[in-house]
């Protein structure tokens, strides 16, 4: 039977629900069992598509083409999970539902409400999405993880938090249940003397069992760690006992949440709630994850932590992009570069240009704005221009590639950034003044980059090309040689304009090679320049499919060449390690339930450690090209 574990959150937004859920699930999936997650946004929105990531940070994408909030990527990178587009709900799915429901006359006439209607339409969601696969097995999950959006409180969450209340009876006989339980997530402040208050927590606790949701576990997130007359305090207040209080201080890496969760002793606590009989845990006397030796299921994780916190070199690689001042917005981005630095032995250092300072009118308007910009740019090892829409800043995008293609620094363009390398190279090597894009000019006279015939350019929320999409490489190149000298691999895409097929001989005529293209060859995926230390994009996003045991391979083949190691990497005989395996000798998850005596660890010796580099699975459905009516 699943067992249902509900995050909710207090105090403020953003106090860290996500990570924590993750790492959360990462405990139980150490100890053998599956997990999904699912992340509930009480917004009328559809879906995530349309928002500008000034709003919620970036659009993930799912292998699906659901597009999501940005937690469902901590859930999938932590968990290295695959989940779907139903493991995000939002109120505007759950009434679009209900009301499609009512026009075909599912009610038989009756009045439809918030409860019962619109209550018992998310718990059957729920329940049917936490049955849903997510680890390439058809086994349904152990655990589901359910993190409630927003602040407790809130009005437009309110519908959710009565849901959960009658979830509780759905699943179990109530409160207290070994099948659902609640974690609370509240921000403890702190004074400008140190004084650790608990007011907020208590009162975001008490509105919340006023809803009918009494926590389990409470959760606060803080600068220091509590002490143990605030725990106490808490506890008393909160109707838990103090070891139920857990504290999740500032730490100097996400890595590192896992760890503090476990060395509070979650895991027997979850154990002892949920019953969950199945778990494998540290026996009495065993070393704790703390210690130095400690070789438990979670030996693997703390080797990534220990290993990112110890880095000394750096490497400075610029990001060009149009969303700067919120890093949220390039959160998978920032990630996948972290995983490759820390597989390469760097530490990354990471400057924000934003694209349009670099521009010729930011010349003229603020000339100081403008040298910074550029003097930032011109001391990176490595240039990275990531995806984006509408037309503001794409001149910057063009001069940074410009940058990088003519003075040699490594370049890794994505979606956007794939398209603005073409369209530099049209305009500086082919000599097509005025190429551009018909997204920015629709009546340019050499449009190298064209919308897409079956896509709608009226109706934006979710038409563009999406999900997951197999690209076939058509020569041998640095590329294929990162992945793994595979024919073939699949990716997430996200995009609405393509390059223009009519042009691609006049490109590789003149040495800017599409080294891989979509599975009728029409579509233009990946490209690549010779006579480069590395200028590769694609029109995929790769950072999407990025984990941190698991680096992905154009990520990684762009921080060896800012590091100056692809080179080397390059004249390796085919078949040798690409990455290196930082993980000990065991994987996180057997994909067999062990059979072992619950006092051991897993058996793991089903599992072969991951193919370096890479080797992506071939296993996505495919679109087809439609010619424009």
């Amino acid at each position: 039977m699943t067992k249902y574990i509900l995050v909710s959150g207090g105090v403020i937004s953003g106090v860290g629900k996500g990570v924590i859920s993750s790492s959360i699930g990462m405990l139980l999936k150490a100890q053998g069992l599956r997990v999904t997650s699912i992340k509930v946004d009480p917004y009328l929105n559809i879906d995530a598509g349309t928002f500008s990531p000034y709003e919620h940070g970036e659009v993930y994408v799912l292998d699906d083409g659901g597009e999501c909030d940005l937690d469902l990527g901590n859930y999938e990178r932590f968990l290295d999970i695959t989940l779907t587009r139903d493991s995000n709900i939002t109120t505007g799915k759950i009434y679009k539902h209900v009301m499609d429901g009512e026009r075909r006359g599912s009610y038989l006439g009756k009045t439809v409400q918030v409860v019962p209607h619109i209550t018992n339409a998310i718990q059957d969601w729920v329940e049917r999405v936490a049955k849903l696969p997510t680890d390439g097995s058809d086994i349904p999950p152990d655990v589901c993880i359910i993190e409630l959006g927003g602040t407790v409180g809130d009005i437009e969450s309110m519908p959710f938090v009565e849901a959960f209340r009658q979830f509780q009876f759905r699943v179990g006989d109530g409160p207290g249940n070994p099948s659902f339980l609640s974690v609370h997530v509240s921000l403890v402040p702190e004074t400008t003397d140190h004084e650790q208050k608990t007011k907020p927590t208590q009162h975001s606790i008490r509105e919340l069992r006023g809803l009918g949701i009494s926590p389990d576990i409470v959760i606060c997130r803080s600068k220091n760690e509590l002490g143990e007359k605030v725990k106490s305090k808490l506890a008393m207040f909160c109707h838990v006992t103090p070891s139920r209080v857990v504290s999740v201080h500032d730490c100097s890496s996400i890595y590192r949440v896992p760890l503090l969760l476990e060395s509070q002793n979650l895991l027997h606590i979850l154990k002892e709630r949920l019953q969950l009989d199945k778990l494998v845990l540290p026996g009495e006397g065993e070393p704790r994850v703390e210690d130095e030796d400690y070789a438990g299921p979670l030996a693997e994780w703390k080797s990534l932590a220990d290993r990112y916190e110890s880095l000394t070199k750096t490497v400075k690689i610029v990001l060009v992009g149009k969303y700067t001042e919120l890093s949220d917005a390039y959160a998978s981005v920032i990630k996948a570069l972290r995983h490759s630095c820390v597989q390469c032995n760097r530490k990354l250092e990471l400057l924000y240009v934003e694209a349009h300072d670099l521009e010729a009118t930011t010349l003229e308007t603020d000339p100081e704005r403008y040298h910074k910009a550029w003097g930032r740019l011109v001391t990176g090892a490595g240039v990275l221009v990531p995806g984006g829409f509408g037309t503001r800043g794409l001149e910057g995008k063009i001069a940074a590639v410009h940058w990088a293609r003519t003075k040699k620094v490594p370049f890794l363009g994505i979606c956007l950034g794939f398209q603005m390398a073409v369209i530099e190279y049209a305009r500086n090597v082919l000599g097509w003044e005025g190429a551009h894009t018909t997204e920015a000019v629709p009546d340019t006279p050499h449009p190298v980059i064209i919308d897409m015939p079956e896509i709608s350019q009226t109706i934006m929320g979710g038409t563009q090309r999406l999900g997951k999409r197999r690209t076939v490489f058509n020569r041998e190149c640095v590329t294929k040689n990162l992945y793994g000298n595979v024919d073939s691999v699949d990716e997430r895409h996200r995009h609405r304009y393509e390059v223009n097929p009519k042009n691609v001989a006049a490109f590789e005529e003149r040495g800017l090679h599409f080294v891989g293209k979509d599975h009728e060859g029409e579509r233009m995926e990946i490209l690549e320049l010779d006579e480069h230390p590395y200028f590769c994009a694609a029109q995929f996003h790769p950072e999407f499919l990025s984990r941190p045991l698991k680096p992905h391979p154009m990520f990684y083949g762009f921080i060896l060449a800012s590091c100056g190691k692809l080179a080397s990497f390059l004249k390796r005989a085919p078949g040798s390690s690409a990455i290196q395996d930082i993980r000990p000798s065991s994987p996180l998850v057997s994909p067999e339930r062990s059979t072992k005596s619950p006092s051991k660890s897993p058996d793991f010796s089903a599992f072969e450690k991951v193919p370096s580099p890479l080797k992506f699975s071939a296993t996505a459905e495919h679109g087809e090209r439609k010619t424009k009516v």
